[in-house]
């Protein structure tokens, strides 16, 4: 297939993804959507629609393909390697009141968002129901390591394990995995208006959460005193997805399993770190300006990184 071909092709599969990311910031500058919105439609997405989409992908998966035990090993060992590499890094080279906020925002990806849209649309409902199973892991591993890298930079702030394990379990994509996983080992099935009804209710999640993700990116914070975070966003968006899916296609993975752990590792920083970073009285201004950052960058990063992926015919 000719370069220009397979890279319009790349175009057409990533940029609606981020088309309405910037749609979603479009309508925050002229004031079509505010604050209130974009808070209800979070809330609305995190506890409801995104966990009937991930149930119901899950539901019609073949688990045999879907739930890969070996994918899922990789990316915690990936996930935990990111994580001591960007450590190292901001030891050396990141002033120390800063390095905690560096670290989260270098590794924490927005994988519930940004990476399970682009898994669907590469992948389809592969690429919803695996992305889903590995969205429950994911979920975890990013919030104990970014508990534990911001409070030891952070003395000050108060934060109990016992809520932050308590609200890790309690978190509805989790939970939809866990619900879900059963229904489809032992094939049980629902009736066909509920599965309608809740396919109605799903749509509603990828194009409302990417206007959402739009709507919350301040081009005034990338504007302001920007400190590390553009270290922190290079590191994001180019050297952790290189590294990772090279050691992944290393070690044997290759199509569709490269390719969704490509996008999950090149997904944006997640908002939820400006949020736990505010909280321990973090520089909220250092992680609103990575979150910005990474989320313009990530447009061209992971169309330049899948075009490279498919013209070398890994994925």
């Amino acid at each position: 297939m000719p370069l220009m071909t397979l890279f319009f092709q790349t175009l057409e599969t990533i940029l609606p993804v981020f088309a309405m990311v910037f749609i979603g910031l479009g309508l925050r500058r002229i004031g079509w959507i505010d604050a209130s919105f974009v808070n209800t439609a979070s809330a609305l997405v995190f506890r409801a629609t995104l966990p009937t989409l991930v149930f119901l992908s899950i539901l019609r998966a073949d688990l045999d393909t879907a739930l890969n035990p070996r994918l899922l090993v990789f990316f915690v060992f990936a996930t935990l390697g990111s994580f001591l590499l960007c450590w190292l890094w901001a030891i050396w080279r990141v002033p120390r009141q800063d390095r905690g906020v560096y670290v989260q925002g270098s590794f924490r990806g927005n994988c519930g968002i940004v990476g399970l849209a682009l898994a669907a649309s590469m992948y389809g409902e592969y690429g919803l129901s695996a992305g889903g199973i590995l969205l429950g892991l994911v979920i975890v591993c990013y919030n104990i390591l970014s508990v534990v890298v911001l409070l030891s930079y952070q003395p000050g702030g108060k934060v109990s394990w016992r809520r932050i394990l308590g609200d890790i379990a309690r978190n509805p994509l989790i939970l939809s995995v866990l619900v879900a996983i059963p229904f489809a080992w032992w094939n049980i099935g629902l009736p066909d208006w509920i599965m309608t009804s809740g396919d109605y209710f799903a749509s509603l999640t990828l194009p409302l959460a990417l206007l959402c993700i739009g709507a919350t990116v301040s081009l005034g914070a990338i504007r302001q005193e920007s400190g590390p975070a553009f270290g922190a966003t290079t590191f994001k968006m180019v050297t952790l997805p290189a590294l990772c899916t090279a050691a992944a296609w290393i070690v044997g993975f290759e199509g569709r399993e490269l390719g969704l752990m490509f996008l999950y590792f090149a997904s944006p920083t997640a908002a939820a770190s400006f949020v736990m970073v505010k909280a321990l009285g973090g520089n909220a201004r250092m992680a609103a300006n990575i979150v910005a950052l990474s989320t313009l960058l990530a447009s061209v990063t992971v169309t330049i990184g899948v075009f490279i992926l498919q013209t070398a015919d890994l994925i």
